[in-house]
């Protein structure tokens, strides 16, 4: 995870060197019949104007750094943070912004319709436009993640991909209250900080100058976790990456992992993933 965050910090260096406007860019990294996955990295700050696409294919993206605002039919901005997914369906209009922090990186996988319809045996058609980082969602992002780095069938996660965000996606209840740019604005900052460094929830309560509850409530809202709930997913992520992708004994993952007993690792990593870290580590051979 951390060589994901460092290439897209090394492209927003080259942009500010540049003085060039924001832009993104897509390289696909796999495709076959009806699908294809890309590697977007996205450059564009608050000084560049939000801009407007249309959805061509069916698309899953999940977010592996960085933040952005994204709005589609005509609903309210979501904050898109690492360990989201973005959902879009064909022919829908969206808007991406960058109002309260630069860049973002997203694994984007992309069906045309009749192969979506195939795997999941329903239309192709989103109610929500996010699902937040939640814990049936944790291996698939690990997984996308560690793909980047290793040799993994991308068809066969991009099949995984379609059918548990189509199946998560029929139980999220969409919220059509929009928060205040204000809010957004505190809460993009603290994700940016949680990204580098892991802080007490008073620490970011103060930095965003809301009172506890306050900010923990803001903080919820807006990403559809807690803050406890996104360090956690956002450790074990790198932890799932780093078992994927090197021979690391497990007690030097969790350390490095930030989880002063191997124990509580253990433990932890299970919830998320079903199976210990030893286990998950053999599944992926």
């Amino acid at each position: 995870m951390a060589k994901i965050a460092v290439e897209l910090e090394q492209a927003l260096h080259a942009r500010r060197i540049n003085g060039e406007a924001g832009t993104a860019t897509a390289r696909t990294i796999a495709s076959g019949d009806g699908w294809r996955v890309n590697d977007v990295i996205c450059t564009s700050g608050p000084d560049d104007l939000p801009f407007e696409e249309q959805h061509h294919s069916v698309s899953i993206a999940i977010v592996v750094a960085g933040t952005f605002q994204y709005r589609a039919h005509a609903s309210a901005a979501e904050l898109l943070a690492p360990g989201s997914f973005l959902l879009g369906t064909p022919g829908e209009c969206f808007e991406c912004a960058h109002q309260h922090a630069a860049g973002d990186r997203c694994i984007s996988f992309q069906f045309r319709p009749e192969l979506f319809e195939r795997i999941v045996e329903s239309p192709p058609r989103f109610r929500p436009q996010r699902l937040p980082p939640l814990r049936p969602t944790a291996s698939l992002a690990a997984r996308a993640c560690a793909a980047l780095a290793s040799e993994s069938s991308w068809e066969e996660l991009a099949i995984e991909v379609a059918a548990k965000t189509a199946q998560l996606a029929n139980d999220v209840d969409v919220d059509h209250a929009e928060p205040l740019p204000s809010a957004v604005a505190r809460v993009t900052r603290a994700v940016r900080t949680m990204e580098s460094e892991p802080r007490p929830l008073l620490e970011l309560a103060s930095d965003a100058q809301l009172s506890p509850y306050h900010f923990l409530r803001t903080f919820t809202r807006v990403t559809g976790v807690t803050p406890h709930q996104f360090t956690l997913r956002a450790r074990l992520r790198d932890a799932a990456v780093r078992l994927a992708t090197d021979d690391a004994r497990v007690i030097d993952v969790a350390l490095d992992s930030g989880f002063g007993d191997v124990s509580n690792f253990n433990r932890a990593f299970r919830a998320e993933f079903g199976v210990n870290p030893r286990a998950y580590r053999r599944s992926l051979v």
